[in-house]
């Protein structure tokens, strides 16, 4: 089973570059797709072309923001929406499909902002969204994927001196976040298979980040420490375009 993440920045405006090709040379058995700004109906009518995929989308309330979907071949035995807290589910953030193994969890986990005003509300989250991660683990292992919007360590970002404690991504207490997550038992699947590639999956538009390659790793597959075994391969698809993110991937045996 081969599955890609891929925050789309608008899935209507990315289907009109190449993402239908890009994804059909691919031909992942599962999408998963983040900041989609549509509504389930307009996810659907976007990824027609994709033929024979199964569709689960959820959308924020506030029109045109944030946004998830998971697309798979194979209709999973349940879908879910949000992780059941008021505080958390009106922005259409998370989807959970369950497999007969696992759960598959696409996440875009709430940015904090460039005046750092979301950083208060970004711990909280990251709090939660363990709890609720940890109780769907007592039924089966989890993996979960998206854009996490934070570069955990030094090598996952191009400029670390430059960003730590001043950037929204690149925070403390965003890091400290997602240590709590490893620390869980939560495993960065990238970093595990390569503990020295230095490789970036978002890219400023300004200043030509993108061709200078002055990026940040912040898109992710993480997988309990029980299905590690199952993780065959992981990749981050560099020479797609059409987004400022670019797709990551895990092949499931």
């Amino acid at each position: 089973m081969k599955i890609i993440s891929f925050n789309v920045n608008g899935i209507r405006a990315i289907v009109s570059k190449n993402f239908i090709q890009d994804m059909q040379a691919i031909s992942p058995d599962v999408i998963c797709l983040q900041e989609t700004k549509a509504d389930a109906e307009q996810v659907a009518i976007a990824v027609a072309d994709l033929s024979g995929y199964h569709v689960f989308a959820n959308h924020a309330e506030k029109k045109g923001y944030s946004g998830t979907a998971i697309l798979s071949k194979k209709a999973p035995i349940s879908v879910e929406y949000g992780m059941g807290t008021d505080e958390h589910d009106h922005e259409g953030r998370i989807v959970k499909a369950e497999f007969d193994d696992f759960f598959l969890v696409c996440v875009y986990v709430p940015n904090s902002g460039s005046e750092l005003a979301r950083l208060p509300y970004r711990q909280q989250w990251d709090a939660d969204f363990l709890a609720y991660l940890k109780k769907c683990e007592e039924t089966k292992p989890v993996v979960i994927c998206g854009d996490l919007n934070v570069a955990h360590q030094a090598i996952d970002l191009a400029r670390p001196k430059e960003n730590y404690n001043k950037a929204a991504g690149y925070m403390q207490e965003e890091i400290d976040g997602l240590n709590r997550f490893v620390d869980a038992g939560l495993v960065d699947t990238f970093r595990y298979f390569n503990p020295d590639q230095a490789k970036y999956s978002w890219w400023s538009y300004r200043a030509g980040a993108r061709e200078k390659n002055v990026g940040w790793r912040i898109d992710y597959f993480l997988a309990s420490e029980s299905f590690l075994n199952r993780i065959s391969a992981t990749e981050i698809y560099n020479d797609i375009l059409g987004s400022d993110h670019c797709p990551v991937g895990i092949t499931i045996k």
